[in-house]
């Protein structure tokens, strides 16, 4: 098929999919990020394995003490919040491809101290050196899926994000059950050279659109989403709103930057991006992935048994997730994301039950019924929050507030995940295993609530259109014979 071919065919009726060459464009550049997500699984799942393991080797908990141990599962949030204010900034000043280039530069470097690591404050160390990687898999990778991808295929895009992370995370269970934890790192090295491929992508057209340098914009664009009609619309679009937007910060530069920050198309997308990471991170799956080895071993009593059960319930996770993202292709983002939340409250208020009804040795428990409940509950989180909720901050910041919301948003996920991990055994010991599942239900339960009375749907939507949806009466988007007389103007 030829570039410049329109996305219908003769009678009118819309492909089913791509044209070859923008497809495989696109796919190229999503490759490098999921691949960036790939490596930042395997970062977040190799303390599950690699703790038992020193142990073991020391012969005694000393070699990885309680305290030690929570900084290994926890302190990559700690360590990458300087971070997400230096990429965010860096990324507003000099684009999207150099803070990507510089982060897989920074993780391969990264991995070659793990592999080369004795003990433990050493890899603690090593942990805290990817706060760099782990700021740009959060804001550039996100920003990149959303800005260079077209609307139609830009929700499975950002729902394979999500697997990619689960995939690096099961990964490492696996290199780290059946081989040497410093076999990780290894594989680490090897894998992020594809990401070095980010020399060759272009630079995002919004970017350039944003900086007023419209002329690389059109190039770029037109790379990566074709010449068709409805692209050169799309285009115009672009460059009309970033003329008009940076016109009025020219004329009105101190009252502009207030006003911006009062109006509804800032807090109200800010208000639910805070709504979807809590929910994201009370939903407990992350937590849960994360302490899994602990959590099963509780219910089990069995190390071996507890392994095993690990690998299945990873493994389950990234069979929710890509079911997930199959379903991103019939159903509305709004509705998938709405429906499986509320499954996952369901299950999360079963298992809550469930164990406290043990706990007054009222039900005795049962291995298989608690694996059953946590896969359940497993395959609905992941359905809804674990990938839909990068689509949600991907796809509704406007591209004006990209830095501050951007900025808003990673502090508080990192906030959370710092927070939450590293008290995960407080609470594990304070409410119990009924207590804390009770508390992630009741608080992800308020979130989806919140979200089914406010969030639009976005599907098959381009980033301008999902931004018109926020913007106040007075700001709304051109007539359509406005934008025809700029196509004119533009191609003239």
């Amino acid at each position: 098929m030829e570039l410049n071919k329109p996305l219908h065919n003769a009678n009118g009726e819309e492909r089913k999919w791509l044209p070859s060459k923008l497809f495989w464009k696109q796919l190229f550049i999503c490759v490098g990020v999921w691949n960036m997500l790939f490596m930042a699984g395997m970062c977040m799942g190799t303390p599950t394995v690699l703790i038992p393991q020193l142990r073991r080797e020391a012969n005694s908990t000393d070699a990885v003490d309680g305290e030690t141990a929570s900084w290994l599962y926890s302190v990559f949030g700690t360590c990458t919040l300087p971070w997400v204010v230096i990429t965010l900034f860096f990324t507003q000043y000099f684009g999207r491809r150099w803070p990507v280039i510089i982060s897989v530069s920074t993780i391969f470097l990264v991995f070659l101290f793990m592999s080369l690591s004795t003990n433990a404050k050493q890899i603690l160390v090593a942990e805290i050196m990817e706060g760099c990687f782990f700021s740009c898999c959060l804001t550039v990778c996100v920003i990149i899926l959303s800005e260079y991808t077209i609307p139609k295929y830009r929700g499975i895009f950002l729902c394979f994000k999500s697997s990619s992370f689960f995939w690096g995370l099961w990964i490492a269970n696996i290199i780290g059950t059946f081989f040497h934890w410093k076999n990780i790192p290894i594989f680490g090295m090897i894998v992020c050279l594809y990401s070095f491929t980010a020399f060759f992508w272009p630079e995002s057209p919004h970017w350039l659109a944003s900086r007023g340098r419209f002329e690389e914009c059109k190039t770029s664009y037109r790379w990566l989403h074709g010449c068709d009609e409805e692209s050169e619309r799309d285009l115009a679009t672009l460059i009309k709103r970033q003329t008009d937007y940076l016109n009025v910060r020219a004329q009105k530069r101190k009252s502009f930057y207030f006003s911006q920050y009062t109006s509804k198309e800032f807090y109200k997308p800010l208000f639910l991006i805070v709504l979807a990471v809590t929910q994201y991170h009370f939903s407990g799956k992350l937590v849960c992935s994360i302490y899994v080895l602990e959590i099963t071993k509780k219910i089990t009593n069995s190390e071996d048994t507890a392994y095993l059960i690990m690998l299945i319930l990873d493994g389950v996770t990234i069979l929710g997730i890509f079911i997930g993202c199959l379903l991103s292709r019939i159903l509305n983002r709004r509705t998938m994301y709405i429906s499986f939340s509320a499954i996952g409250v369901v299950f999360l208020f079963l298992i809550s039950l469930y164990l406290y009804l043990v706990k007054l040795l009222i039900v005795v428990e049962n291995n298989i019924f608690s694996i059953i409940l946590l896969t359940c509950f497993s395959i609905a989180i992941s359905c809804g929050p674990m990938i839909m909720t990068t689509s949600v901050y991907g796809e509704v910041i406007p591209l004006k507030h990209k830095t501050s919301m951007f900025l808003i948003a990673i502090l508080l996920f990192e906030t959370y995940n710092a927070v939450l991990l590293k008290n995960a055994p407080k609470l594990f010991k304070n409410l119990g295993f009924h207590g804390t599942f009770l508390m992630y239900g009741i608080v992800t339960g308020i979130c989806t609530y919140l979200l089914y009375l406010y969030l639009p749907e976005t599907k098959d939507k381009t980033l301008q259109q999902i931004e018109q949806q926020f913007e106040d009466e007075l700001r709304a988007t051109p007539s359509i014979d406005e934008t025809e007389r700029f196509i004119a103007k533009q191609h003239k």
